[in-house]
């Protein structure tokens, strides 16, 4: 279904994006990993050892020259980039006036700043081809507020903006662009752990995986602009 297609996922290096890369590698793609610690090569040789084409960059998502080089490195191994997934982020979840400015420009770099410049590296290149997908894991909170998760809401706000206007900046030259939002996901983010009780009924990193694959894989005529999905034990208001 993705046979010979390139994909970068960012965040890939456990969670979320590990999955993804494993569900997109299932499906044929070839396979950028990314990742801001030295654990990436350890994903991407477990992959490598099952089988999946892969190449390993560490990176920091926020980091300009970082991104530049990752971009370079995928386009020497693999020759294009037909599906980027940005997955990387981080959060925080206290009262608004218990975060520092560390905290408010740390998520800021990684949940906006590495979307924007992650997109915008390739955008170019799947202009020329007048192909390609951009995909970006956002959340349930960019599109409702919740208490002590200000910042972390307000990023992700950003996300859905900036995604919506690149999508309709994109399509006329054949480039789909859309959000994947889920609910509570049973994973390591906002430095928890998977597998906990209270988490047994929430989401799994492998339905995150599966509602990526349905956006990448759609026919070329065809855009998915924004996934949303919960646990059905979440309740979810409609504001």
């Amino acid at each position: 279904m993705l046979q010979n297609k390139v994909a970068v996922i960012t965040g890939a290096t456990r969670g979320c994006g590990k999955a993804i890369a494993e569900k997109l590698g299932t499906l044929g793609a070839k396979l950028t990993l990314v990742g801001s610690s030295e654990g990436i090569y350890e994903t991407a040789d477990e992959l490598k050892n099952r089988g999946y084409d892969v190449l390993a960059v560490k990176a920091d998502v926020s980091n300009e020259t970082d991104v530049a080089d990752l971009f370079k490195q995928t386009f020497d191994h693999f020759g294009k980039i037909d599906i980027l997934v940005n997955n990387a982020g981080v959060g925080q979840f206290k009262l608004a006036e218990e975060h520092s400015l560390a905290d408010f420009q740390k998520m800021f770099e990684v949940n906006v700043q590495g979307v924007f410049l992650c997109s915008t590296a390739v955008v170019p290149h799947m202009k020329e081809r007048k192909e390609g997908t951009i995909i970006t894991i956002s959340s349930d909170v960019g599109r409702r507020t919740i208490a002590n998760g200000s910042v972390y809401t307000a990023t992700k706000y950003a996300v859905q903006g900036f995604s919506g206007s690149l999508a309709q900046e994109l399509r006329e030259f054949g480039v789909r662009v859309g959000t994947v939002n889920p609910g509570a996901i049973d994973t390591y983010f906002a430095d928890s752990e998977p597998g906990l009780d209270f988490k047994e009924d929430w989401l799994k990193v492998t339905d995150i995986a599966e509602a990526v694959a349905y956006m990448a894989s759609a026919p070329k005529h065809m855009v998915v602009d924004e996934i949303m999905l919960h646990p059905l034990s979440q309740e979810y208001p409609n504001v």
